[in-house]
């Protein structure tokens, strides 16, 4: 089995027993490392997730893989992770997820603008670009990523 068919199964057996603790499965990354192999697995909720969130994870990651063979025989690393600021905005929960925060977008048009996310729903998110309201429909949207604001001014 290839390290991409590996990586689905395993997004797969593991969404469900994440959900049912409150997580969401982000990423899950599959990496040589060495000898062994290094499986990351990010997950994320509303509100975000706190140490004890990871430590669920962790515990219910290792049951789900100790109780089937989808890693196979071969030895791996686990490391349970929330998602980083870097992390592209590509499904709505992203975008409600980081309401108040700065994004940079570019879409499918080739426009691009950053704004302030204001709300987010299934389809559209809104937007303050410099003082003015915009919705920006998820389908015409290329890329989006968070920008880093080190000396924000609370309004």
């Amino acid at each position: 089995m290839s390290t991409e068919q590996t990586r689905d199964r395993l997004a797969g057996v593991l969404t469900d027993p994440l959900a049912a603790v409150g997580l969401d499965v982000e990423a899950v990354e599959l990496t040589p490392a060495g000898k062994r192999r290094l499986l990351r697995v990010a997950v994320d909720k509303d509100g975000g997730v706190t140490m004890d969130d990871i430590a669920d994870a962790t515990k219910e990651v290792s049951r789900v893989l100790d109780e089937s063979d989808v890693m196979g025989e071969h030895p791996y690393t686990l490391e349970v992770t929330s998602p980083g600021t870097d992390r592209p905005l590509t499904l709505p929960r992203h975008w409600r997820r980081n309401e108040g925060r700065l994004v940079k977008v570019a879409c499918t048009g080739g426009d691009s603008f950053t704004g302030r996310i204001l709300a987010g729903d299934e389809q559209a998110a809104t937007l303050d670009v410099d003082g003015t309201k915009r919705e920006v429909a998820y389908a015409d949207v290329a890329k989006a990523r968070i920008q880093i604001e080190f000396n924000r001014k609370e309004s």
